[in-house]
């Protein structure tokens, strides 16, 4: 042994820091194996119906409600590096896939469960595994449609100088793919990550309390306990599992998000929108290994050599194709419409036997009085939260600390402030039609929040700096400075709190505390009672139209803004 591969070997010796990190390993492997052996047991032996308000249970159903969100979010995560980048990628895909997304975007997350739970019980008759997997498919689409449209604008928004220089070292699509447009991405999926968690969150209590028809199964997790609570007005239970909520988001946004953030601050083109803050803990502490971090770099040097792997074909001049690119759109758009017609013409046939055109305008009037509900929840959360957003986001140590309280506030689904609502109402005898709207407030305001505290973030030091030599204060100092300046990002977070806000509607609308149930005339009522007794064409018939409002709000008024923020209020 030579004298310069001693201090190499002595580098690798594993340490105490070493040892507290595998042990945390090891206790994940185990968890998740226990896990698992849950999820294969049968329907009967798993107690599926019987949730134990017993606090010293509220351990064991944490760690179930969070596996499934992990694995919801993983299976996000490879929707989004498929469909997204194919979006991105092929002109002709991304004129399908991308409306596409928009039309599941816009279609009630407990609408996907009415016809998922049949189909994934079915492929494990009489195992836990189907209602687990209809659980996570069910979180799966509150976390995927966000992070997807992250990923497609990312890619589609690469500085051409930064296209020019990887052309320029002749950079394969692979190459290019993974040493450019993914790490160009990655802070932009890393914040939507976080806030599609928040949404898996919102919706937790319906993915594990399968009510659909004669089906009735209770999965073990905090969802699910939050209902039986609720069920059986236990106050206590809900502080139990607000208590450990918050006790499960701090440990993952500590382990994971918070040294995601940091990471991902590596990769910021635009150093005005990084936020100046120490490392995190878990980051240091990774650091002082000896081991794990020789581990995590030969992991690293793997992943960057399979990034330059040199696959597909290099940039060259270009060649003639074979076939000329207008005859392909032309066939192309040619069988778009052959297919729209077919299915247009399959959405009548079936519609017409199975509604009726009083059921049809019934349903529309009620995603009327839906639509009039999001949009002043939309103006009243705007009302809120945009000065607050603004004085946050003016000051980097204050924005750190709203964006963490934010999102512990996201993560909240709207069953757990039931209780107050509904006594409230039932005890003053007040309008639950106009008393139970501010609910979905919940499903909404954070949105806003989220990005006017990063739209005051990346606001020019030196333009504030200069309104504030010419002495611009006022309501001159809000309506020529600041509020130009952040309209893309209001823009953007109204638009998607608009999308969440049709969602909360089927949480919001129907409110139950004990044997108390109040429900709101509207279109997420009628989905949610539709939803319950297992009548799938109403359920269909109200995602229609749901999807039909959303696509129409959103091309009508969100888009038109959008592009107008981005032509006029845009910092070049």
């Amino acid at each position: 042994m030579t004298d310069s591969s001693l201090p190499g070997n002595l580098r690798v010796r594993p340490n105490i820091a070493d040892l507290l990190g595998l042990l945390a390993i090891m206790a994940g492997a185990v968890i998740i194996a226990t896990a698992g052996r849950h999820m294969l047991v049968p329907i009967p032996a798993s107690e599926a119906g019987t949730i134990h308000l017993n606090p010293a249970w509220l351990p064991a159903y944490a760690v179930r409600t969070t596996l499934r969100m992990f694995a919801a979010l993983a299976a996000s995560l490879l929707f989004t590096f498929t469909y997204a980048v194919w979006a991105a990628k092929s002109r002709r895909a991304g004129q399908v896939l991308i409306p596409l997304l928009d039309i599941l975007q816009s279609v009630p997350i407990l609408g996907f469960l009415t016809f998922t739970v049949v189909f994934f019980l079915g492929l494990f008759p009489g195992r836990m595994m189907g209602a687990e997997l209809a659980a996570i498919f069910t979180i799966f689409t509150s976390q995927a449609w966000n992070m997807a449209f992250a990923m497609y604008q990312a890619l589609r928004t690469v500085p051409p100088d930064l296209e020019e220089a990887a052309l320029c070292f002749g950079l394969t699509p692979w190459q290019r793919f993974w040493r450019l447009e993914v790490p160009f991405a990655i802070p932009s999926l890393v914040w939507n990550t976080m806030i599609s968690m928040s949404g898996g969150w919102f919706m937790v209590v319906y993915s594990e309390t399968i009510t659909v028809g004669n089906t009735d199964i209770a999965l073990p997790g905090i969802g699910s306990y939050v209902g039986v609570a609720i069920e059986q007005r236990n106050i206590w239970a809900i502080f139990y599992a607000i208590a450990a909520m918050l006790a499960v988001i701090l440990a993952y946004d500590q382990l994971l998000f918070r040294p995601l953030v940091a990471w991902s601050a590596r990769f910021q083109t635009d150093e005005g929108t990084t936020l100046a803050a120490p490392d995190p803990w878990v980051l240091t502490l990774l650091r002082r290994t000896h081991l794990l971090r020789q581990g995590c770099l030969r992991m690293g040097d793997m992943m960057t050599r399979i990034g330059w792997l040199p696959l597909g074909s290099r940039p060259s001049a270009p060649r003639q194709p074979l076939v000329p690119s207008r005859l392909l759109d032309i066939a192309w758009i040619a069988a778009l419409a052959v297919c729209a017609v077919t299915i247009g013409w399959k959405t009548w046939t079936y519609g017409s036997t199975h509604y009726t055109m009083a059921q049809v305008l019934h349903v529309i009037m009620l995603g009327g009085i839906t639509l009039a509900r999001v949009m002043v929840t939309v103006l009243v959360a705007s009302v809120i939260w945009v000065p607050v957003g603004i004085w946050l986001g003016l000051s980097p140590r204050r924005a750190r600390r709203a964006q963490m309280a934010a999102q512990f506030m996201a993560a909240f689904p709207a069953n757990l402030f039931f209780p107050l609502v509904v006594v409230g109402i039932v005890r003053w005898h007040l309008n639950s039609n106009i008393w139970l709207t501010p609910l979905m407030l919940l499903g909404t305001q954070w949105y806003i929040l989220f990005n006017i505290v990063a739209g005051a973030s990346s606001y020019p030091g030196d333009l504030l700096e200069a309104a504030k030599n010419f002495h611009v204060r006022g309501w001159l100092w809000w309506w020529r400075v600041m509020l130009p300046g952040i309209t893309p990002y209001f823009i953007t977070g109204a638009l998607t709190a608009s999308g969440g806000a049709w969602n909360a509607a089927i949480a919001t609308e129907v409110a139950s505390w004990g044997d108390t149930t109040l429900s709101a005339n509207g279109l997420g009522a009628y989905i949610a009672h539709a939803t319950v007794a297992g009548a799938t064409d109403q359920v269909g018939l109200g995602m229609a139209i749901m999807a039909a409002f959303v696509l129409m709000l959103n091309r009508a008024l969100w888009r038109p803004l959008s592009n107008y923020a981005a032509r006029h209020y845009t910092f070049d």
